[in-house]
């Protein structure tokens, strides 16, 4: 009886950094819709609260971030579930 390992899940998002280093753009590059989307920030800084119930392939949403040391000292860490209901992380340095 063999077992077959699981399909590599290829993370859904591209960050669009043209408008950095303070708003990103989380886009959903992906072919499933994402829901329950959160984005958090460790270290210094301050994130303005982000969520969505749902993120459409090819939808996108703002990332603003305020603080003097966001270059080197901060991670954000996105959070969602995929349509199996399966939750994922993702983080991502500025």
């Amino acid at each position: 009886m063999s077992v077959t390992a699981p399909t590599a899940y290829r993370v859904p998002f591209r960050l669009d950094r043209s408008r950095g280093p303070r708003v990103l753009r989380l886009v959903n590059d992906g072919p499933e819709t994402v829901s329950g989307l959160r984005v958090t920030l460790l270290g210094s800084g301050l994130l303005v609260p982000v969520s969505t119930a749902a993120l459409q392939p090819g939808e996108s949403m703002s990332v603003s971030v305020i603080g003097p040391e966001l270059v080197t000292s901060s991670i954000a860490v996105v959070r969602w579930f995929r349509p199996t209901r399966e939750e994922y992380l993702w983080r991502f340095s500025f």
